[in-house]
C-alpha cells in the first residue's frame, strides 16, 4: 500500500489515469469563504509522453495570457514539474463545464497567436526556450481529443 501524502497529486494512482483529460484535483476554502478550485490539465499520459520544454514553455506563456481573456477569475495557471500538463487554479467558480469551454477558447486562440507572448529576456527567465510551433502542436492535440476531457480513468 502507497503512504498517503499531503500533495493531491501524489495520491492519484498515475498508472491508471488516461490522458488527456481535465479534472477539479482539489479546493481549499478560505477564512473569509472564498474557494480557490485546482484543475489538473493533462496534456500527456504519465510516464508514458512528456511536452518538451521550448513547446510548454510557450504553451504556458500563450495559456496563461490568453485564458484570462475568456475567465475573470484565473487566480493561476502553470505547468507540472513532470511535463505532463498544467494546473489551472481559479477563485469562487465551481462550474466543471465553464472550465471546460475556457480551456477550449483558449487553446483555440493558441492556434492563431503569431507570437508568444513575453517572450524575451525582460519579462521570461529562459527566453531562449520557446517553440511557437510546438505550442500549437501540444493545443492541436489537446483540442483533437477533447471528446476525452471528462474521462479521467
Amino acid at each position: 500500500m502507497v503512504k498517503t501524502m499531503n500533495v493531491e497529486s501524489f495520491n492519484l494512482d498515475h498508472t491508471k489515469v488516461k490522458a488527456p483529460y481535465i479534472r477539479l484535483a482539489g479546493t481549499t476554502e478560505g477564512a473569509k469563504g472564498d474557494v480557490i478550485h485546482k484543475y489538473d490539465l493533462r496534456f500527456k499520459q504519465p510516464n508514458k509522453a512528456h511536452m518538451e520544454m521550448p513547446a510548454l514553455h510557450s504553451l504556458e506563456h500563450l495559456t496563461a495570457e490568453l485564458i484570462r481573456n475568456h475567465h475573470d477569475s484565473v487566480v493561476d495557471l502553470g505547468p507540472m514539474g513532470c511535463q505532463t500538463g498544467f494546473y489551472l487554479t481559479v477563485l469562487n467558480d465551481d462550474s466543471y463545464e465553464g472550465i471546460l469551454d475556457t480551456v477550449e477558447k483558449t487553446l483555440k486562440d493558441v492556434l492563431e497567436a503569431e507570437e508568444v507572448p513575453a517572450c524575451n529576456e525582460v519579462q521570461c527567465g529562459w527566453a531562449a526556450s520557446h517553440s511557437l510551433e510546438g505550442a500549437k502542436e501540444l493545443a492541436r492535440e489537446m483540442l483533437a481529443k477533447k471528446d476525452e476531457w471528462n474521462s479521467v480513468f
